[in-house]
Parts: structure tokens; sequence; C-alpha cells
């Protein structure tokens, strides 16, 4: 037993000093570790943090997470302004012609097809004021409900919100474009075929009672009209010097039998009377107990079997206007109209950027306040103003002879140079 008792105190004697040799190393160790090894290592740790916030943006927000929520927003607020434009142009397409069309009893099929022939107009017209108003509410919401101010106070600029709404002007634009260089095109000659059909079978729809009908270089005043029957009919019609009035009690309309005569009339108790126009005194009258006379699709149309500049593609006209320009004795207006309708093929449908720029500054700046409300105000204000400045600038184009450049991209340049500076504006404020 003594033994075992000696043992067991030798045992742990022993013990005792291992553990404070351990102890005795481990803090040397350590308090070396600390004071050279420790340092290094934070350098290092603090290096890589540094690196990662400043090139990998550590502890900001994604990217990807913002620009997929803005596009979400902007495409919804956008379908939303896009179906309102349309129902607004498809209805004024109804009213203006299909109305008029049905009145005249035609087919309802042919309606059918000649509402479809101008759908896309409709959405040519309805993609740039549906992405000004449209982006105007989205961010006029978002600035009202204090998002920008999250997003701003998570470090991001107002770049960052710009590129997805630039990037889906640019997208809006390049779909637009197709609808009007290559759909808009075709729908304009499928459906000038059929009115054409349409009207050479029923040649009462044309003509709508006590009314005045102005054609190329003729006017025609009619009375009452019922089926084919007119009950009185004036004339005027200017032919090389001469100037001819002819009035006519009854007229019946029969459809037209050879090519290019969209409609026949035919007068009784008629009268015509021929005026030199250079010598008023030289005149000569007619009197005619019934006579015909044939009114050509070209005078209602507005076409002589030539494809017109609207039912050309922009690389189509682009061509023709090289043409015409090397053709001699073309008049500058014919020049100026192609010109016009080429530039028009661009402007119209890339206006969704020039808007998309107008849109953004617009609404951080006067939208903090019920965005939404202010953003449909703006964009109605805006939408009419330029749609005023387009018509104009293609009146002034064809009447005056203004460029053609000139008269359809300065909208758009207004529109850009205004987004712009606001933008400017909103960086400095």
């Amino acid at each position: 037993m003594l033994l075992i008792e000696r043992a067991l105190a030798l045992y742990k004697s022993a013990l005792k000093v291992i553990k404070q040799k351990i102890l005795f190393v481990y803090e040397l160790f350590y308090g070396w570790f600390s004071k050279k090894i420790m340092p290094k290592i934070e350098t290092v740790r603090y290096m890589i943090d540094a690196f990662c916030v400043r090139y990998l943006h550590k502890g900001e927000l994604g990217n990807n997470v913002l620009v997929k929520y803005l596009c979400k927003e902007l495409l919804l607020y956008f379908s939303v302004a896009f179906l309102f434009f349309f129902m607004i142009f498809f209805v004024n397409q109804i009213l203006l012609l299909i109305g008029e069309l049905l009145k005249q009893r035609v087919p309802f099929k042919d309606t059918v097809r000649l509402m479809l022939y101008t759908m896309p107009f409709v959405i040519a017209q309805s993609a740039p004021f549906a992405t000004l108003v449209g982006f105007l509410m989205c961010l006029g919401r978002i600035m009202s409900d204090n998002e920008v101010l999250i997003i701003r106070a998570s470090g991001q600029s107002y770049v960052m919100i710009m590129i997805p709404v630039f990037l889906l002007g640019i997208g809006i634009s390049v779909a637009s474009f197709f609808v009007n260089d290559y759909l808009l095109p075709i729908g304009t000659i499928k459906y000038n075929r059929l009115y054409r059909q349409i009207l050479t079978s029923n040649p009462s729809v044309q003509l709508e009672p006590n009314s005045i009908k102005f054609f190329n270089k003729s006017i025609l005043i009619t009375g009452d009209v019922k089926d084919t029957e007119v009950s009185d009919l004036i004339f005027f019609d200017d032919q090389g010097g001469t100037q001819r009035i002819i009035v006519s009690g009854k007229s019946n309309l029969i459809s037209a039998r050879d090519a290019g005569v969209l409609m026949q009339m035919n007068m009784t108790d008629s009268v015509v009377t021929s005026l030199d126009t250079k010598k008023r005194r030289n005149y000569e009258v007619l009197d005619a107990a019934s006579m015909q006379m044939n009114i050509f699709d070209s005078a209602v149309l507005n076409t002589n079997y030539r494809t017109s500049p609207r039912e050309m593609t922009s690389f189509d006209l682009g061509r023709q206007i090289k043409i015409l320009r090397k053709t001699e004795n073309v008049s500058k207006r014919m020049l100026n109209q192609y010109r016009m309708e080429y530039h028009k093929k661009f402007s119209n449908p890339f206006g969704s950027i020039f808007f998309a720029i107008l849109a953004l500054p617009l609404a951080f700046l006067f939208g903090k306040h019920n965005g939404q409300t202010i953003g449909l105000i703006f964009g109605l204000v805006i939408c009419v103003l330029y749609w005023a400045m387009m018509i104009i600038g293609q009146m002034f184009s064809l009447r005056i002879g203004i460029d053609a450049f000139v008269a359809m991209w300065l909208p758009d340049t207004i529109i850009g140079v205004t987004g712009g500076l606001l933008y400017f504006t909103l960086r400095r404020k």
C-alpha cells in the first residue's frame, strides 16, 4: 500500500510539472503569434475586405435585383398605358371608318378585315405615348413611396435607375420600328386594295348625303343620297387652264366596268359649263338630258397604281429617294414627301427612347407627392403637344416645303434636350 501511494504521489507531481511546461510553451507561442503573426493576418483580411467592397460591391444591394424589379414595374405600367392608348386610337378608327361602312351595308366580314389592317398603325402610334405615360406613372409611384430614397441610401446612383429605363426604351423602339417599317406597309397595301374593292362594288360608300367631298383637283357637292341615287349634284373640276362646273338633277351610281374607274354616275338634266381661267369671258355651256361621268379611283384613293411612300419599307424608300434625286423634272414637293415618310419611319418609333430619357428626371423632380397622378397628367399633356408638333411638322413639310428631316425629328429633339437638362438638374439637386 505504501508503494502504491508513493507511486500516485509521483504521478501527480509529474503531471503537474507537465501541465506547467505546456502552459509555459502555450503562453510563449501565443505571445509570439499575437505579436508577430496576427497583425499580418489582420492586414491581409482588411485588404481582402477592402477589395470586396470596392470592386465586388460587398454590402450593397444586388444590382440584378434592382434591375429586375424596375423592369418588372416599368413593363407593368407600360402595358396598362399601351392598352389605354390602343383603345383610344382603335375607337377613333371605328368612329371614323367602321360606323360609316356598316351604315352603307358593307359586309361585316370586310369591315372586320379593314379593322385588322389598321392594327399596325394603331400599335405604332400607341407605343411611344405609352412609354412616356407608363414610365412617368411608374417612376412617380416609386418616388412617392420613397423607394428612390431607399435605393439611394443603399449606395446606388441615378445612373443605376436610368439603365433599365433606357434599355426598355430601346427595346420598345425596336419593336415599334418593326411594326412601323414592316407590318404597317403590308397593312396599308391590303387596306387600300380591299377598300378599292368595296368602293367598286358599292360606290355609295364614298358619298355622304348633303356633304362636300374634296378629291385631288375636284370638288363634289351632293344632296340627298339614298342607296345608289343622288338627288342633286354639283361638280367642280380644274383641267389645265379650264374649269368645269357640272350641275345635275337626279343621278344614279353604278359599279365600274373599266379598270381604274371607281364609279360611274348616270346623270339627268345636266348642265356643263367650261370656263377659261385665263380669259373669263370665254366659256362654253352644254345642256344634256342624260350624261355619264366616270370617277377614277386615283382621285378618291389618292393613288395611280404606283406604290405610295406609306406602302414602302425604309429600305425601299431610301432607294426610291436616290432614284428621284437622279431623275430630272421631279418636283421638290414630291421629293420632300418621300423624305418625310422616310424620316417618319424612324422618328415615330424611336421617340420611345427620348420619352424614356424625359420620364425619369421629370417623375423624380415633380413626383414626390401623388407621383402616379402627376405622371399621368404630365404624360397626357406632353403627348398632346408632341402629337400637335408632329402634325404641324407634316403640314409645313408638305405645304411650305420645310426640310423633312427637321420637321420629323424636331419634336424628338425637343423632348430629348428637355430630358437631358432635367436629368442634369436632378443630379445637381
